[in-house]
């Protein structure tokens, strides 16, 4: 059971849905039923996606030291063994997403898609794989709309910009902690090519500063009122500035707090959405 939790990511997959049920509640849902599809649907395909990223990156994963104790490259699993557990989390994910509506099923097929076949191939090959992750990483909140709407529209579009803007920073801070163990599985993942440098700190900074206006885009539009506005502009702006330090010092140190940064900013901004 444990070998299963560490090659589903249950954490990162438990935490996903958070992330569907703000977008879910945001746009008015309250349904019982509709949120257990919600949450174990969207669990369960997240499982399959980070099943399916180790079951094509088992032989790098041995090369690097925060991966080399996966199921996989210690023979805690067989291949045939993990094809079965994602197959099994997709088919089930998938079936209950699908009891929402049609679109819910086919943005959480997209997602695993587009994560599976388009980032994960890409990551050795081009600092551009941010990018195309980033749609897969947005997509929960603005599945968790659409699950109550049924429609695209203004307010799942917003929450996935959001996001969709989040990821960049968040990301490119993980990939400088882990920078050495990356490099040594064959990635390169910082937007600059020169790595940990001024460059890809700028960039950092750039879209860190970029979060706090878009952030603030359901105030503006009146879908919230002040009490999120000051949460958004408060988070926006400490978030702003652990990005700022590390471009003053290009330490590890401070990049590590970018990185517990952006996970404090996104939970306590979905707290904040929540009605």
């Amino acid at each position: 059971m444990k070998a299963y939790m560490v090659f589903t990511k249950f954490r990162l997959s438990s935490s996903v849905i958070i992330s569907a049920l703000s977008g879910y509640l945001f746009a008015g849902g309250s349904g019982g039923w509709e949120i257990f599809c919600l949450l174990f649907g969207g669990m369960l395909v997240t499982a399959a996606s980070n099943g399916s990223n180790q079951i094509w990156e088992r032989n790098l994963d041995g090369m690097m030291g925060r991966t080399a104790k996966r199921p996989l490259p210690t023979g805690q699993m067989t291949v045939n063994e993990a094809v079965i557990v994602v197959g099994v989390c997709l088919i089930v994910g998938l079936g209950l997403l699908s009891t929402l509506n049609l679109y819910s099923v086919l943005l959480g097929f997209a997602a695993y898609i587009s994560y599976v076949f388009m980032y994960t191939p890409m990551k050795r090959k081009s600092s551009w794989a941010v990018f195309v992750g980033a749609f897969p990483g947005a997509i929960p909140p603005m599945l968790g709309a659409i699950a109550h709407t049924n429609e695209f529209g203004l307010v799942p579009g917003v929450l996935f910009f959001v996001q969709f803007t989040w990821q960049f920073p968040h990301f490119w801070a993980i990939a400088w902690v882990a920078f050495d163990d990356y490099k040594a599985g064959g990635f390169s993942l910082l937007p600059s090519k020169s790595g940990k440098s001024k460059n890809s700190a700028f960039q950092i900074v750039a879209y860190s500063l970029a979060l706090i206006p878009f952030s603030l885009l359901p105030w503006i539009l009146g879908w919230t009122g002040n009490i999120s506005m000051i949460i958004a502009t408060a988070l926006g702006a400490g978030f702003f500035f652990y990005a700022y330090r590390l471009f003053l010092t290009l330490d590890d140190k401070d990049a590590k707090k970018l990185m517990f940064a952006s996970f404090f900013y996104v939970f306590d901004k979905v707290e904040g959405m929540m009605p």
